[in-house]
């Protein structure tokens, strides 16, 4: 692994060796401080709680020193370009770039001209793929294994990054993936053998996990689904959950917006939802990133 830009670029093994280093992290088993004296750019080009707080954590705690960098507070405020500002960072030759922007496949043009490994946070609507290796390691600790469980996003999947990797990194796993989502949200390409339903009723019974998306409304130039018609016909709600297998998991990337996307109840289910648990592993798996791309180096 030279980068972590996409599932795509991981081939199983990498997949295995990031969920099983993670594991071990979130066991105590692995020595931190690993990372003592190198220095992790993180560049956000887009707003986020988890994703960049736990990449901050994650690489403090193997032991690196962190420089947050965010657009408002630098030169591209004065006009600089985007290219300009990369090759500026890249020159500092920091050790590894952590990315989020919202242009899809920008964290792939830094990749080509930065000296270090980077990471995409999150990239425009096309992936986000440590949150798809954090679901993963979540839905392994509760259940085992992934293969043969019956996985369902429902929501806005057309503009979402969370599911795109996600669909990518459990169908490889040997998930089977359906999605709900209204007409306006529904992908227009699919991957082989996902299933798509425009009705909760039709595409939840048998679930074993539902992963509810919020309507990406900072994406789209008007919303398309006010939140009320959104939460009425594809939130998730416990009556919905009912319709899914018994004990059917609930996880969510966030952020949430209850009443939207998903009712209070069913994010706050101590039984059944692993949004909390999602969020402590989303440490490990950045730690693991981290790890397995720079302790070499």
């Amino acid at each position: 692994m030279q980068h972590i830009l996409g599932i795509d670029g991981l081939s199983d093994a990498d997949i295995t060796a990031i969920l099983d280093c993670a594991q071990a992290y979130a066991d105590g088993l692995r020595q931190p401080e690993l990372l003592r004296g190198r220095i992790v750019f993180s560049l956000f080009f887009e707003n986020s709680t988890r994703t960049r707080v736990s990449f901050e954590t994650a690489a403090k705690r193997l032991g690196a020193e962190v420089v947050n960098w965010s657009p408002g507070a630098s030169s591209v405020a004065k006009g600089e370009s985007f290219a300009d500002t990369i090759a500026t960072l890249a020159a500092m030759r920091p050790d590894a770039i952590i990315m989020r922007h919202t242009e899809n496949r920008a964290p792939h043009m830094v990749a080509e001209r930065a000296l270090c490994p980077v990471i995409n946070g999150g990239d425009g609507t096309r992936a986000h793929p440590t949150q798809a290796l954090l679901d993963a390691l979540t839905l392994r600790q509760a259940r085992g294994q992934v293969q043969g469980l019956t996985l369902v996003y429902c929501g806005d999947i057309a503009h979402s990054r969370v599911a795109g990797s996600g669909m990518e990194i459990f169908r490889r796993l040997g998930a089977r993936i359906r999605i709900v989502a209204p007409p306006a949200f529904m992908p227009m390409d699919l991957p082989p053998g996902v299933e798509a339903f425009t009705r909760m009723e039709d595409g939840m019974p048998g679930a074993d996990v539902v992963i509810p998306i919020r309507p990406q409304n900072e994406r789209m130039d008007t919303a398309l689904i006010d939140d009320a018609g959104y939460a009425a016909a594809w939130g998730l709600t416990p009556q919905r959950l009912a319709l899914a297998a018994p004990g059917a998991l609930v996880m969510a990337p966030g952020p949430i917006r209850r009443g939207v996307e998903i009712d209070g109840a069913v994010a706050d289910d101590p039984a059944r939802s692993l949004i909390l648990k999602q969020v402590a592993n989303g440490v490990f798996v950045r730690m693991a990133v981290l790890d397995l791309l720079l302790a070499e180096r």
